[in-house]
């Protein structure tokens, strides 16, 4: 099939579809600007005093938290940017009632900013953060305009943003609340995702619905058990989605 004929496919079964749920991953919100972490143009491949991977993780944060924050604050500040045409239909299809929530590895806030609800967030937020000493909730305009390079509450206490960092478990209700969406749904399409990344991408396999949809620019794992593979980015699919 071509790509409009894949694009009308899938037109076809979110007609049909009463209970969707989208699973998404950094390719959703690339096209807003933000760069995704596995790409040859993303956050892995840049030269860093520190490879990402080790900044990001709990370890480091609380041995090295200057070094973590100045990186934090120069790559992970998602507040100028804006939701993309993916995000805005998502929240297009959850008002129509058909969209049921939102599976998401993202933590940049873009799904909430375009109005969605119903977000479940994997990987945690960048718009929530937490005291560590006394758990003061702080907003993230707090945390990435802060004049110290470290952002301290008003007890002393450094403030951690609350996103999972390498180390760290996934939160279990909002992976517990992910399996029960996906294992009821009759139409889970993935969007943007390599599907590499585990626990998250082993979500796929609780799915026992209609029809599984991948769209995604690259190949993944998973193409071979879908019912719909529109390879392409999100954003020329979703343009096109009624």
């Amino acid at each position: 099939m071509q790509l409009q004929e894949k694009i009308d496919k899938l037109n076809e079964l979110i007609k049909e579809s009463k209970s969707i749920v989208f699973f998404g991953g950094a390719g959703v919100s690339t096209e807003s600007g933000i760069p995704d972490f596995r790409s040859k143009d993303g956050l892995y491949n840049m030269k860093y005093k520190y490879p990402p991977e080790t900044i990001l993780s709990h370890s480091f944060f609380m041995s090295n938290p200057k070094e973590f924050y100045i990186f934090y604050k120069d790559k992970m500040n998602s507040l100028k940017y804006n939701p993309n045409i993916t995000h805005n239909k998502l929240y297009e299809l959850e008002k129509q009632g058909k969209l049921k929530s939102i599976v998401t590895q993202n933590i940049d806030g873009l799904h909430q900013k375009a109005g969605s609800t119903n977000v479940l967030e994997l990987h945690g937020s960048v718009l929530r953060n937490y005291c560590m000493k006394c758990n003061k909730f702080y907003d993230a305009n707090y945390v990435f305009n802060s004049k110290d390079i470290i952002p301290k509450c008003e007890c002393g206490g450094i403030i951690k943003p609350d996103v999972v960092l390498y180390e760290e478990p996934l939160d279990n209700n909002t992976y517990e609340q992910a399996i029960k969406d996906i294992s009821s749904c009759d139409m889970l399409i993935i969007g943007g995702t390599s599907l590499s990344v585990y626990p998250a991408s082993y979500l796929v396999r609780y799915f026992r619905g209609k029809h599984l949809i991948l769209i995604n620019r690259d190949q993944t794992s998973m193409d071979n058990i879908a019912d719909l593979v529109i390879n392409a980015n999100l954003g020329e699919v979703f343009s096109k989605i009624v």
